[in-house]
């Protein structure tokens, strides 16, 4: 599953700011849910991290590290926080690469691809 940025509407996967007190995976599954209204079993290690830089609403620019967690999906809700803001879809694991514009994060797709053969 992929999602939509807010500002330049690319595909990404969903992801969010680190909350002081929230384990990493627990804040995968949260951000799972508000942008993609995903809920499942998330893994307890980071299968891979990727860079790129977020642009601020002020100009400027951070690169931002991120911790990225598989996910196994059990269901989609009807209905989340950011449903109104974003676009979701579901791609095969080799067309979510091509998708997203991150080349580390087309590598970690690619790579987590051939894990879950």
């Amino acid at each position: 599953m992929l999602v939509t940025s807010r500002e330049t509407r690319r595909w990404i996967i969903p992801k969010g700011w680190p909350i002081s007190g929230v384990e990493p995976k627990n804040l995968a599954a949260l951000e799972a849910m508000e942008e993609a209204g995903l809920l499942g079993k998330v893994g307890d290690e980071p299968i891979g991290v990727y860079h790129y830089d977020k642009k601020r609403g002020d100009g400027s620019i951070v690169n931002c590290t991120v911790d990225t967690f598989a996910m196994e999906v059990e269901q989609q809700m009807p209905a989340w926080p950011e449903q109104d803001q974003r676009t979701t879809q579901w791609f095969a694991p080799e067309q979510a690469a091509e998708q997203v514009q991150e080349p580390e994060l087309r590598e970690l797709i690619k790579k987590f691809a051939k894990q879950i053969r």
